[in-house]
C-alpha cells in the first residue's frame, strides 16, 4: 500500500519566569506513523518537502471519478431502505451511509474541480468497477421487502464496500495516492468501510 500519511506535531516552547515573556520558539517534529506494532519514524525536511509538492497523476483522477460513481450507487441503495426494512439497525446504518457518502461525493467533485477536471459523469462502465452491483442485483434488492430485503441489503452493501477497499488498494498499487489530500481520502475510505463491513456482518448474523 502507499506511503503512510505524515503527522506533524508542533511544540511551542515558551520561557517561564522574569518580567518579560520569552519569545516563543517553534520546534517542528515530523513523524510517519509506523505499521501496527511498529514505532513511528522521524521524517527528514527533504522528505516532507517532497510530500508537500506531489501532484496528482492520471490514476488519482480515475480513482476519484470512479469513487463518485461507486458512492452514487450506494446512495441509491440506502434510499430504498426506509420503505423496505424491518430492522432499526439496518435503517440507522443506511442513514449514516447515505449522509457520509453524499458528503464524500461533494468532496471528490470539489477535489477534481479545483484541479481542472470534471467529475467524469458518463466516463467508463460503472458495473466494471469492483463491488458494483449488476442491474439484476439492483432489481432484486429493489423488489424485496422485510427480512429478505435486510439480508440482501447487508450482503450487497458488504460486496459494495469490499469493492471500494479494492479500489483503494489498486490505487496505491498503481502508484497513485501520493498527493496528500487524495491519500487522506483513500485511507478514510478503507478504514470507514472496513468498520462498516464488520458491523454489517454482526447485524446479518443477528438476522
Amino acid at each position: 500500500m502507499g506511503k503512510p500519511a505524515l503527522v506533524v506535531a508542533v511544540l511551542v516552547l515558551v520561557g517561564c519566569g522574569g518580567s518579560k515573556p520569552a519569545e516563543p520558539q517553534s520546534d517542528v517534529n515530523v513523524v510517519r506513523p509506523g505499521a501496527p506494532g511498529k514505532p513511528s519514524q522521524e521524517v527528514s525536511a527533504e522528505e516532507l518537502k517532497k510530500a508537500e509538492t506531489v501532484k496528482p497523476i492520471a490514476q488519482d483522477v480515475t480513482f476519484m471519478r470512479g469513487m463518485i460513481h461507486h458512492h452514487q450507487q450506494a446512495v441509491v441503495m440506502t434510499g430504498w431502505v426506509p420503505q423496505r426494512t424491518q430492522s432499526t439497525a439496518v435503517k440507522l446504518m443506511a442513514e449514516r451511509m447515505s449522509i457520509s457518502q453524499t458528503s464524500e461525493i461533494e468532496q471528490y467533485e470539489s477535489w477534481l474541480s479545483a484541479r481542472g477536471f470534471d467529475a467524469g459523469h458518463g466516463h467508463g462502465a460503472a458495473e466494471q468497477m469492483p463491488g458494483m452491483l449488476t442491474q439484476a442485483q439492483l432489481d432484486r434488492l429493489q423488489a424485496a421487502k422485510g427480512k429478505r430485503f435486510d439480508r440482501l441489503f447487508l450482503r450487497y452493501m458488504t460486496q459494495h464496500h469490499l469493492g471500494a477497499i479494492t479500489m483503494v488498494r489498486d490505487l496505491y498499487a498503481e502508484g497513485g495516492g501520493q498527493e496528500s489530500e487524495i491519500d487522506t481520502f483513500a485511507r478514510h475510505i478503507e478504514t470507514d468501510q472496513e468498520l462498516e463491513i464488520k458491523r454489517m456482518q454482526e447485524v446479518l448474523a443477528e438476522l
